[in-house]
């Protein structure tokens, strides 16, 4: 079995390198330009049936634009949804305590965020599911840069700094082969 991974397109709060997570948010012009490079990569790959996309506007903006190329439906789990961030949403990426709070792998984002335990729970367990339900498809998620991080980790061990400076460019697509 195939599983892709992509992050959305370029969104403004990426341009000006804030933390988006739950945050709904619009793709950028160029955020819509990649979305259709991806299409066109994704046609290239030949081998899409199944296409699975967090709830916010900008997964499934980008989805939208691979699923129109391929004439394939969306299917969305809201267990691709970002890592909920607290409250550092909105703020820049630089923010005190931000990148300390991300490494302390058990402890909740101030605010009412996720910790990364359990992000890595329902991005497992979307993936468990996904193996399961498709185990004779080869599906793309179109999601995020948090919930590809926590993916990469289901099929690739990483130490906690390569995990803390894994990044996944916008409209990136990664395989694996399971």
């Amino acid at each position: 079995m195939v599983i892709y991974f992509t992050r959305h397109g370029q969104t403004t709060m990426n341009t000006l390198d804030h933390i988006s997570g739950v945050t709904d948010c619009e793709l950028t012009d160029e955020g819509r330009q990649q979305a259709l490079l991806l299409a066109q990569e994704c046609e290239r790959a030949g081998d899409i049936d199944t296409i699975i996309c967090s709830p916010l506007k900008r997964a499934r903006d980008t989805a939208k634009a691979v699923a129109d190329r391929l004439g394939l439906e969306i299917v969305t789990d809201p267990r691709l949804t970002e890592w909920d961030y607290g409250e550092y949403e909105d703020k820049h990426r630089t923010t005190e305590g931000f990148a300390r709070a991300k490494r302390e792998f058990g402890v909740k984002m101030k605010g009412g965020g996720e910790s990364l335990l359990q992000l890595a729970h329902r991005v497992y367990s979307c993936i468990d599911d996904i193996r399961e339900k498709y185990s004779d498809k080869t599906v793309l998620c179109v999601c995020h840069g948090g919930v590809c991080r926590a993916a990469h980790t289901y099929f690739e061990d990483m130490t906690t700094d390569e995990f803390m400076h894994f990044f996944m460019g916008n409209c990136e697509l990664r395989r694996y082969e399971i």
